[in-house]
């Protein structure tokens, strides 16, 4: 039993030491090139644009992006995207919901990296947020033949699972999509913080959350050009919370308003 017992722990102890040196050369390997810890007064707007619109996002959704400190703010170190039913009105058009939408777009825009993103995320039938990336160029004609990236999106309807998509191939309505989705052993994603991150590289994506792969693609292809098309050309961030839409439905009297979407750190990694 002694052997035994010496022998599990030198095993145990050789596990630690590989575990260890495995996050070491990770975080040796990656070299920090871009990131906002939404530590000021308010938004960097060397970094982000606030996106104002009523167009529904191409998915029927039902709210209006404004750029009002109640839908945008900085607030305790974290991001704040806000929906309300607040019957808000931009250029004529009035929406019942307004909420949040930023992008990074001119301001950072990467080419493979790897992307992580700490947030905490409202519950409720019918709420939208998601971490996500369009092409900045669009290189290859328009979506999703030049490629959308979904690092993170989630129904608040289903509180405790996540969403990793890829979208490619031809032009709207001839695209094609695949990924998957990652469930939380336990509890909910508006319980607690959670890094949801992406590493991204030739031919290559991996969907991490919390440090936990779930989902790894190699197969993608776009009208335009020859693989890794579209996924070889620069990228930026986009932070949002949609109310309504195709992907969700609508929120019905159980959904609270006004909900949020809380993010603590973004962050943009590259070899």
């Amino acid at each position: 039993m002694k052997v035994h017992i010496a022998g599990l722990i030198r095993s145990l102890m050789l596990t630690l030491v590989v575990t260890v040196s495995g996050q070491q050369a990770r975080s040796e390997d990656w070299r920090l090139v871009w990131s906002d810890e939404f530590d000021g007064p308010q938004l960097n707007f060397s970094q982000w644009e606030t996106e104002v619109n009523a167009f529904g996002g191409g998915n029927h959704e039902l709210q209006i992006y404004t750029d009002r400190e109640e839908n945008v703010r900085i607030e305790n170190g974290r991001l704040i995207l806000e929906a309300r039913r607040d019957h808000h009105g931009i250029a004529g058009t009035v929406r019942e919901f307004s909420s949040g939408r930023i992008r990074s777009k001119h301001r950072g825009d990467w080419k493979y990296g790897r992307m992580e993103v700490r947030a905490r995320l409202p519950h409720g039938q019918g709420l939208w947020p998601a971490i996500w990336m369009l092409p900045t160029e669009e290189k290859y004609d328009g979506w999703a033949s030049s490629g959308e990236i979904d690092i993170m999106e989630f129904k608040g309807q289903e509180p405790d699972t996540v969403w990793g998509t890829l979208h490619f191939g031809k032009s709207w309505p001839d695209n094609e999509h695949q990924g998957t989705t990652w469930k939380l052993p336990r509890g909910t994603f508006s319980d607690d913080f959670h890094t949801f991150a992406l590493e991204w590289k030739a031919g290559e994506m991996k969907w991490f959350v919390d440090d936990t792969l779930y989902q790894t693609q190699t197969k993608w292809n776009s009208a335009g050009g020859p693989f890794p098309a579209p996924f070889d050309q620069k990228f930026h961030l986009i932070l949002n919370l949609a109310v309504g839409g195709q992907f969700v439905g609508a929120p019905d009297a159980t959904t609270t308003f006004p909900s949020r979407m809380e993010v603590d750190f973004v962050r943009v990694y590259q070899r």
